[in-house]
C-alpha cells in the first residue's frame, strides 16, 4: 500500500459485498446470495484485472455459527490469495450486530468482538490490515436511530450506545490484533456525508455535519469536553468514562475509508409542498423532507470538497472505500471515471489519497429496500453473477485498464453523468428539461428503426441515458440495400448500430413472403456482414416465434428452434446468417411488447377506451407467452451491448401467462372493468399464420427483466404522465 509520495496514481482495490445484517431475527446474507463462498475461482478474476488489495470478508457471525467449516473455507482462501499477491483487508463486522448471543446495545459487545479479532490474527498472523467493524456510524443510524436493522431502535441514546459500543470493539480488536502482529493496522471505513438546507433548517443541517465526523473524531481522540457535541452525548446518557476511553486509546487509522454514493448527500428542506407525503418528516421542532441532495436544482454534489474536508480535519491518509453506482452501465462507468479524475487531482494538489475500492466486484441484492425485501433485487457490479459464474461487464475492462495505467477515454465518458445533466432535478421542478447530450463530433449509436414500437423506445431512452444517437428510417435508409447500408453507416461513423426495422405482422408474411424475408433476412444480413467489415457493434433482433410451441417450459437459447410460420422462418433464418458472417453481432429474442410510449400501443389502446366499449373484446386463451415490456428489454440490451456480450440472447418478463390473462392482469392493476374481455381458442380468430401454443422466454445466461407484476406497474405509472 503505497503513499503519496511514491504513487503519483491512486491504486484500484477490490471489494465484495459482503453485509450479514440481521432484521428482526431474519439475517440477510450478501456473500449467500451472489455465491461467492462456492467459487474459489473468484479470485482469480480479481487478479487478473490488477487488484493487489482487496476489502475481505472474515465475519463473526458466520464464524460463530460454524466455526470449523469458517477456518476449512478460509484456510484455501486466505492461501489463495496470498498465491495471487492480493493483501486482503479483514472486515470483521459488516453491517451486522454480530452473533444472536450478543448485539449492539450489549455491554459485552467490544470485549466478544476483540476475542474474535485475536482468534483470527492467531489462525492468520499474515493479514495486515483490518476493518474491524465496517461504518460504525451508519450501522448505528440504522440500527438504533431509524430503526431499519436490529435492534430496531429509534432514539439518540440507542444510536450513541451502539456507536460507542462499535467504536470500543473497534479499538478493542485491534489491540487483540496487534498482540498477534505488531504490525498490522486499522483501515477505517465511515459513509462520506454531508447535510445541505434551506436557511430555516440550517440549525438541523450543521448538528448532522458535525455528527458525520464522530466514528473518526472517537477514535483518533478528539473527542473531549471540547467537541462541539460533546454535551449532546452525555445529554443521551453515555458516560464520560466511555468517552475518555477513546481519548486514552486513541487509534490512527493507517488510511481514513470513506464510502461515497450518489445519495450520501442529503437535502433537508421545510417546504413540503415540494414532496410527496412518504417524504414527510421532521425533528419535533420543523417538520420537513430529507432528500437526496443530487435530484434538488439548486445543490451540486461535491466529493471531492468532502474528501478536502476529511484532509484537513485529519491529515491522515486517505481512500474510497467504496464506490458504486446503481444504475445504467455506462452511468456506473462514467461515475468511476468521474471518482478516477477526483483522486488524481487530489493527487496532484498533495493529499494523501491511496485507493479508490470498486464496490462491488460481484454485485448486490436489495439495497434499493436498505435490505428491507429479500425479493433478490439485484445490482450488477464490475461482474453480473445471475447466471452462477461471473460475467464480466464494460466496468471489468475499465477497471483493468485503470490498474495497469492504460488510458481509458471511452467514448461513453464523453457524456456527463446523469447527476450532471438537467436530468438529475426532480424535486421543486415543475418541468423537466430534456436537453440534447453530445454533439456532431462524437461517434454516435446509429439506430436503423422507425416511428414503430421498438425504434421509438430506443430513441427515448438513449436519450436518457445521454447515449448519443441517431435515429435514420424511410425515405433516408432502406435495410434492403446494400448501398443505402453503406452511404448511411459512412455518413454517421457509428461506433454501434441497432437493427429495430422488421416485418412484424405475422399473417400478412403468410401472404407475402418475399417482402418478409428481403426485410427480415436479407437486409439484416447484409447489415451484419458490413458491420463486422468495419468492427461496428451490432445489436438486432429476433422473435420467440423461431420456436414450434410444443415444449410445455421456458424456451431456453440452447433449444433448437424450428418456426411454424413464416415471419418465425424469417427470423431463424437471419439468426443463422448474421452469426455465420457477423460472430460478434448480439441478437435478442423477445416476445411481444408493450410500450407506454407508442401511440399504436395495443394494451394502451385497450386500457384507455377498452373497458368503456359495450362490446365483447376477444384475446386467444390457449397461446402461452412472456410478455415484454419494452422498456425493461431496451436497458438490458443496451447494458449487454455495452458489455460487448454477442451470440443470442432471450430477453423478456419471464412470467408464463396468456393474452387473455395478461390482458385481464393489465386491466385489473389498472383499475379498470373487464367485464367485457373474454378469452377464446385461437383457432375460432382464423389466423392466417400458424402460432405457437407455448412460446415463454428462459434466458440460460442469468440476465432477466423485471417480473411481469412490477414491468406493468412501471408501465402503468409511465401512462399516468402521458397527457
Amino acid at each position: 500500500m503505497e503513499s503519496s509520495e511514491n504513487n503519483n496514481r491512486p491504486e484500484i482495490w477490490g471489494g465484495v459485498e459482503c453485509t450479514v445484517v440481521r432484521i428482526n431475527d431474519q439475517v440477510h446474507d450478501q456473500i449467500e446470495f451472489s455465491g461467492h463462498e462456492k467459487r474459489l475461482d473468484d479470485f482469480r478474476l480479481f487478479a487478473d484485472l490488477g487488484i493487489r488489495t482487496i476489502r475481505y470478508p472474515l465475519l463473526w457471525e458466520k464464524y460463530a455459527n460454524d466455526k470449523e467449516g469458517f477456518l476449512r473455507l478460509h484456510d484455501q482462501r486466505l492461501n489463495r490469495l496470498s498465491q495471487l499477491n492480493i493483501d486482503p483487508v479483514a472486515g470483521l463486522v459488516h453491517h451486522g450486530s454480530g452473533p444472536f448471543f450478543t448485539n449492539l446495545m450489549d455491554p459485552a459487545f467490544p470485549e466478544l468482538l476483540a476475542s474474535y479479532a485475536g482468534d483470527i490474527s492467531a489462525r492468520y498472523p499474515h493479514i495486515r490490515f483490518y476493518t474491524p467493524v465496517n461504518e460504525p456510524l451508519t450501522t448505528a443510524r440504522f440500527s438504533g436511530l431509524y430503526g431499519l436493522w436490529y435492534p430496531h431502535l429509534k432514539n439518540d441514546s440507542a444510536f450513541l450506545q451502539i456507536l460507542v459500543n462499535e467504536l470500543k470493539g473497534v479499538v478493542l480488536a485491534m489491540k487483540a490484533v496487534q498482540r498477534n502482529n505488531p504490525d498490522a493496522r486499522l483501515i477505517q471505513t465511515e459513509d462520506l456525508c454531508k447535510v445541505h438546507s434551506t436557511e430555516l433548517l440550517k440549525y438541523q443541517a450543521d448538528f448532522e455535519n458535525e455528527r458525520r465526523w464522530l466514528t473518526y473524531d472517537m477514535l483518533t481522540g478528539r473527542f473531549n469536553r471540547d467537541h462541539p457535541l460533546w454535551r449532546f452525548v452525555t445529554g443521551c446518557g453515555i458516560a464520560e468514562q466511555d468517552l475518555e476511553f477513546f481519548i486514552e486509546n486513541a487509534v490512527e487509522p493507517a488510511v481514513c475509508g470513506f464510502n461515497y454514493y450518489l445519495s450520501s448527500e442529503r437535502f433537508l428542506d421545510h417546504r413540503l409542498e415540494n414532496f410527496p407525503e412518504v417524504l414527510h418528516g421532521g425533528n419535533g421542532r420543523h417538520a420537513y423532507a430529507d432528500v437526496e441532495a443530487v435530484r434538488v436544482p439548486d445543490v451540486q454534489i461535491d466529493p471531492a470538497g468532502l474528501l478536502r474536508e476529511a484532509w484537513e480535519r485529519y491529515k491522515l491518509p486517505l481512500a474510497l472505500t467504496e464506490v458504486h453506482l446503481a444504475c445504467t452501465r455506462e452511468e456506473q462507468m462514467r461515475w468511476l471515471h468521474e471518482i478516477y479524475g477526483i483522486a488524481l487531482t487530489l493527487k496532484q494538489e498533495k493529499i494523501d489519497f491511496r485507493a479508490i475500492t470498486t464496490w462491488s466486484f460481484l454485485g448486490s441484492f436489495d439495497w434499493n429496500t436498505l435490505l428491507q425485501n429479500t425479493n433478490r433485487q439485484y445490482e450488477s457490479g464490475i461482474y453480473d453473477v445471475r447466471s452462477g459464474e461471473p460475467r464480466a461487464t464494460a466496468l471489468a475492462g475499465m477497471v483493468k485498464s485503470l490498474n495497469f495505467n492504460r488510458s481509458f477515454a471511452g467514448r461513453l465518458m464523453q457524456v456527463p453523468g446523469w447527476w450532471r445533466r438537467d436530468i438529475r432535478k426532480v424535486y421543486g421542478v415543475r418541468e423537466r428539461s430534456f436537453k440534447p447530450v453530445g454533439n456532431d463530433q462524437m461517434a454516435p449509436l446509429l439506430i436503423l428503426g422507425s416511428t414503430g414500437s421498438l425504434g421509438n423506445a430506443f430513441t427515448r431512452i438513449c436519450h436518457t441515458r445521454g447515449l448519443v444517437h441517431r435515429m435514420v428510417h424511410r425515405p433516408e435508409f432502406e435495410i434492403t440495400s446494400q448501398q443505402s447500408i453503406e452511404k448511411i453507416i459512412e455518413h454517421f461513423k457509428p461506433w454501434a448500430v441497432i437493427n429495430t426495422i422488421g416485418f412484424s405482422k405475422i399473417d400478412e408474411a403468410e401472404k407475402d413472403p418475399m417482402t418478409c424475408y428481403k426485410i427480415n433476412t436479407l437486409g439484416p444480413a447484409m447489415l451484419a456482414n458490413i458491420c463486422h467489415s468495419l468492427g461496428i457493434k451490432l445489436l438486432t433482433f429476433s422473435s420467440d416465434q423461431v420456436f414450434n410451441g410444443k415444449k410445455r417450459n421456458p424456451y431456453l437459447e440452447t433449444d433448437k428452434p424450428a418456426p411454424l410460420n413464416i415471419f418465425g422462418q424469417s427470423k431463424r433464418k437471419a439468426e443463422e446468417i448474421i452469426m455465420m458472417v457477423n460472430p460478434d453481432a448480439l441478437i435478442i429474442r423477445s416476445s411481444a411488447f408493450y410500450n407506454p410510449w407508442y401511440a399504436d400501443d395495443m394494451l394502451m389502446k385497450l386500457i384507455r377506451s377498452g373497458s368503456e366499449k359495450s362490446q365483447e373484446i376477444y384475446f386467444p386463451s390457449d397461446i402461452i407467452f412472456s410478455p415484454t415490456y419494452v422498456a425493461d428489454l431496451v436497458n438490458t440490451a443496451l447494458d449487454l451491448m455495452i458489455d460487448g456480450e454477442s451470440g443470442i440472447w432471450h430477453l423478456s418478463n419471464e412470467e408464463e401467462i396468456s393474452f387473455y390473462q395478461f390482458v385481464k392482469m393489465a386491466f385489473e392493476m389498472a383499475g379498470k372493468n373487464d367485464r367485457n374481455l373474454v378469452g377464446i381458442p385461437t383457432r375460432r380468430f382464423g389466423y392466417a399464420a400458424e402460432r405457437p401454443h407455448y412460446s415463454v422466454l428462459s434466458n440460460s445466461k442469468g440476465i432477466s427483466l423485471s417480473p411481469l407484476s412490477v414491468a406493468l406497474e412501471n408501465y402503468l405509472n409511465e401512462l399516468m404522465v402521458i397527457p
